[in-house]
């Protein structure tokens, strides 16, 4: 690679859920862009990060966990990380090295719904080992990798960790090598397609998230329904949506503490993201089965 060469590619981000995949985007843009919690299928949406040095720039596609769970909203989901992948110049699968190091049976469940397909995307592939910093015993991690190893014997394994950073320049540099030559296309300063609608609605739902911890978190969705900027001052109304009655108690809280705690929380994090101060709403509506409503599904951004 000469020093004039640019680089430009696509990358999707996939794997099972819970593995790591919106810390990593999160560690390679140096931004919060993707929300992260400790809970799985925690993205549901393709979100896209834009990743720009001097010599390249890379889309990367965020994609929500590859499982075989069944219902309407999981249908969405796999088909949002297939799209992905289809419009990919190559992927880079990350799995929990760590979990498959503590529970050597759940490897085989877990990449089965990825095995195949990645192995014929007919695209260079990566497949990050993540999580290295939480597998004390380093004999586990190499039969780990072995497993990999054997499942994609044409990949190239790198052992990471998202969460402190091990690995990711390694990981980078590789993947520049293997994307092809192209002109950037967004400017230096945009770190994602995603609107900025879309990221607070995110937002507000992770603090719902957190705080549901395992009170059903999965039940509910998050819609923008008003956007006001007025100078420094944004208004925001946000409706979050839960599938049944009697859940819109527990998301409320006695006396409504909880969603007072969601909304102080997330009134903070969108001031930091939008640099303006942010005047919050937050209203709790039932929509009986709205999981399994394929017209209000796409409503909410799923399948686009």
């Amino acid at each position: 690679m000469t020093p004039t060469t640019h680089t430009f590619g696509t990358v999707a981000l996939m794997g099972p859920p819970n593995a790591g995949k919106s810390t990593l985007l999160n560690r390679i843009l140096g931004e919060k862009l993707a929300i992260v919690t400790p809970k799985p299928q925690t993205t549901r949406n393709r979100i896209s990060g834009i990743w720009t040095t001097e010599d390249a720039q890379v889309v990367f596609l965020d994609t929500p966990g590859v499982h075989r769970l069944r219902g309407r909203m999981n249908k969405f989901l796999l088909q949002a990380a297939w799209d992905a992948l289809a419009q990919a110049d190559a992927v880079a699968a990350v799995l929990d090295a760590a979990l498959y190091a503590k529970k050597p049976g759940v490897y085989d469940k877990d990449v089965a719904p990825l095995a195949d397909a990645l192995r014929g995307a007919g695209r260079p592939l990566l497949v990050l080992a993540n999580k290295i910093d939480q597998v004390a015993d380093k004999r586990e991690l190499l039969r780990v990798l072995a497993a990999i190893a054997e499942t994609w014997p044409e990949a190239e394994i790198i052992p990471v960790s998202a969460a402190t950073g091990d690995g990711v320049d390694v990981f980078l540099k590789r993947l520049v090598e293997l994307l092809p030559e192209g002109d950037a296309l967004f400017p230096d300063d945009q770190l994602s397609t995603v609107p900025l609608r879309f990221m607070v609605s995110e937002i507000v739902r992770e603090k719902v998230f957190m705080e549901l911890e395992q009170e059903l978190p999965y039940q509910t969705a998050v819609e923008i329904e008003s956007w006001e900027e007025e100078g420094a001052l944004l208004r925001v109304g946000a409706l979050i949506w839960t599938a049944r009655e009697n859940h819109k108690g527990i998301i409320i809280g006695r006396r409504g503490e909880r969603l007072k705690r969601v909304g102080q929380a997330a009134r903070l994090e969108i001031e930091e993201l939008t640099g303006m101060k942010v005047h919050l709403q937050l209203w709790v509506k039932v929509r009986e089965g709205w999981t399994e409503d394929p017209g209000f599904l796409r409503g909410l951004g799923f399948g686009e």
